[in-house]
């Protein structure tokens, strides 16, 4: 029996048990799971396939972007810290939900780890963007150091050292190299977003929102103990009460953490309460769940809020009166655009009608019927191409991005691969001692959105 089929079969029999053991559940509804489990794997394994064909062979560094255009297909053969840490999550979930062998997994990321140990860094980090073939930087595109992109690819390291031990050694050794702390600004208790090489400076921003993706990068940098503890609750959970410029004035109270006043504020969306992002898109509040444990331990705090924001895009999506939800930056058919459910930013993104499909698929552990239902009417608008789902459509126009990006490609299948495999891709991170030392963090704090 095909590894692929024998996936299916045993996730078949596993549903077939709980509907045993589960008399509440109809014979309908397990029906109904099992062909949904069957349409993602599906899913999976095409959106897995564009890292197959556009992954150099001899680096092991995926292409940022193909486009199917009239004159052919473009291939945007340079790749970035995320998108390397992308791929090794989405080899190793390629890998659970059997798709590919584990040798063929091991294989792969090897030759990425080689790779990547050559590349030139900066105090361990990574430049922003590589070449793919041969890993020289594209330094066209300037040299700068970018704190969420490595935080991605820490994190990536993280989860690959954890399924794979053999290749431990140089995933932990990467890692450690690492050094957060010339980003981290101590007076601010806050990290830079980053530094440009050539101009040598970091630069004048701050990432201050907390609930923004760049908090994977503080998490790690915490656990590894290149910045203190107490970073955490120096971001902005909303900004201040007396900054009036931003979308709404929040309301909340100050709490203290570890000895350090935070302002727990909310903003209200159609009489909800919710943290909000930056720009109000779905990956910059949930893609640091893909794996963060915020849907197990944040209950009262970033599980929660996840949830709120799922629910919030379907309902601002549902009064826009759009066929389709989930906003988020996506390709666009000339480009690349910010795309959000605006009200749900402190300083929100247009939402230009464009749904993008890895903004579905992020919210499949806290609505998994609404993204069954969104994904039909995905498909209805010819979405779902050679490599699973296009990166974008406009459901006024119907016009579509014929683009497929790592970075979202890798959003949903490591969003599939956690949803079939209960958490899987969070589990191998957490259990990491750089995962676990500080998990308290996302189980002490309450929202006040309760």
């Amino acid at each position: 029996m095909r590894t692929g089929k024998l996936i299916s079969f045993i996730l078949t029999i596993g549903l077939l048990v709980n509907l045993i053991v589960t008399p509440m559940v109809s014979a309908s509804d397990a029906k109904a799971q099992i062909a949904f489990r069957t349409e993602l794997k599906a899913i999976a394994q095409k959106t897995y396939e564009y890292f197959q064909d556009h992954t150099d062979p001899n680096t092991g560094m995926t292409y940022d972007e193909v486009r199917f255009t009239d004159d052919g297909l473009k291939e945007a053969k340079h790749t970035s810290p995320t998108n390397i840490g992308m791929y090794m999550m989405s080899t190793v979930s390629a890998q659970q939900l059997g798709i590919i062998s584990k040798k063929e997994a091991v294989k792969r990321i090897q030759i990425t780890l080689n790779t990547i140990e050559k590349l030139e860094k900066w105090n361990g980090l990574f430049y922003n963007w590589y070449n793919t073939d041969d890993g020289s930087i594209k330094k066209d595109w300037g040299q700068f150091i970018s704190q969420v992109d490595n935080g991605w690819l820490s994190a990536g390291l993280i989860v690959v050292g954890q399924a794979y031990e053999e290749l431990y050694g140089q995933t932990s050794k990467l890692v450690e190299n690492m050094n957060y702390t010339p980003l981290y600004d101590p007076e601010v208790g806050q990290f830079r977003g980053g530094y440009d090489v050539a101009k040598g400076k970091l630069t004048d921003h701050h990432y201050g929102m907390f609930y923004t993706e760049p908090r994977v990068a503080s998490y790690i940098a915490i656990g590894k103990g290149d910045v203190p503890k107490d970073h955490w609750w120096k971001m902005y959970r909303t900004l201040p009460k007396e900054w009036d410029w931003q979308a709404q004035i929040p309301q909340g109270e100050n709490v203290q953490y570890d000895g350090v006043t935070v302002f727990e504020g909310s903003y209200e969306y159609n009489g909800v309460k919710f943290v909000p992002s930056w720009g109000g898109s779905m990956f910059e509040g949930l893609m640091p769940g893909i794996v963060l444990k915020e849907k197990e331990f944040g209950t009262k705090a970033l599980g929660l809020n996840n949830k709120r924001h799922v629910e919030l895009q379907i309902a601002y999506a549902k009064e826009k009166g759009y066929p389709a939800w989930g906003f988020s930056p996506s390709a666009t058919p000339t480009g690349y655009s910010e795309f959000a459910a605006t009200p749900l930013g402190t300083s929100g993104y247009k939402d230009g009608a464009t749904v993008t499909a890895h903004a579905t698929f992020l919210a499949l552990e806290y609505a998994p019927e609404a993204v069954r239902k969104n994904i039909k009417a995905l498909k209805g608008f010819n979405m779902y191409g050679k490599y699973g789902f296009y990166d974008s459509v406009n459901v006024e126009t119907g016009e579509l991005a014929k683009a497929y990006l790592a970075l979202d490609q890798g959003m949903i299948i490591v969003s599939i691969a956690n949803y079939v495999k209960d958490g899987i891709i969070r589990d191998y991170f957490h259990s990491d001692p750089i995962g676990q030392k500080q998990e308290e963090l996302l189980e002490r704090e309450v929202f006040s959105i309760q």
